[in-house]
């Protein structure tokens, strides 16, 4: 099906390395994109480049700083002419150096600054940065796809028990940073497409629900319980929503939220 085919096309995957981050990069080659693999580790982003099936390069990017993102763009623009796909899925969830004190910290009364500052700069700031940066070269060109990866904490406050073990002992609470930060992502992302909507670009957010990666059991039973399709995610799922979205069969999509969730958010 043509409109699905991303054949000639240009894409931006940022935090391509991350789990979700690889898949994406695999899909949009598979659908025919060159993909530009972005993310901190420059070697590990020239050898998955290399291992993706179109013509596609690796190349270093911090989110949060505006001259490394503007290199990025000259770098595509030199080689490709052009971007028409910017996946924003560069993302900070927080993790807690030392699990005996994870219970402690990640109480909203104890969360350090230090850590809600360093989740603005990256999921927040870094998407304004990448969509200025990047999303005016698709505004002056009057066409391109802007795909913000939101998250369900970003639509529903978080279930702090299913982060209790069986015994009920709370292991610790989902931070207050990561829900404020992808709220505002789909905030920006109206914005976004109302602001652009009369040059052609169309910015959309995608928000998928939890990924099953290694986690312990119990939080594995307590999500998939919460879900109306009674399991985790996996890294797979969310391939056909990326490719509608990033694809001309999403042509009269702009400033959406398409949700994956298994039925989360829908309770």
């Amino acid at each position: 099906m043509e409109i699905f085919s991303l054949k000639n096309k240009v894409a931006v995957v940022t935090g391509a390395l991350g789990l979700l981050g690889k898949q994406h990069c695999k899909a949009l080659s598979e659908a025919g994109a060159n993909v530009i693999v972005a993310d901190l580790n420059e070697k590990e982003c020239i050898e998955f480049a290399n291992s993706l099936t179109t013509e596609s390069i690796g190349i270093y990017l911090d989110v949060t700083k505006p001259n490394v993102i503007q290199n990025l763009k000259n770098k595509v623009l030199e080689k490709f002419g052009h971007i028409d796909i910017l996946v924003n899925n560069a993302a900070i969830n927080d993790m807690f150096e030392n699990p005996k004190a994870a219970l402690e910290e990640s109480k909203f009364e104890n969360y350090p600054l230090e850590l809600w500052q360093k989740s603005v700069d990256v999921n927040l700031t870094g998407v304004f940065l990448c969509s200025q940066i990047i999303g005016s070269v698709m505004a002056k060109q009057k066409s391109g796809s802007i795909i913000n990866i939101a998250s369900t904490y970003g639509i529903t406050a978080p279930d702090q028990s299913l982060y209790k073990d069986r015994s009920g002992n709370q292991i610790f609470y989902k931070p207050p940073a990561y829900s404020a930060t992808k709220g505002a992502i789909i905030m920006f992302t109206k914005y976004l497409a109302a602001y652009w909507g009369k040059d052609g670009v169309r910015v959309n957010s995608l928000t998928p629900g939890g990924v099953e990666n290694s986690q312990d059991d119990f939080f594995i039973e307590n999500y998939s319980q919460r879900t109306m399709l009674k399991r985790m995610a996996k890294p797979t799922d969310y391939i056909g929503a990326l490719i509608f979205l990033a694809s001309d069969a999403s042509s009269y999509m702009t400033g959406a939220n398409l949700i994956v969730d298994g039925g989360w958010t829908a309770w």
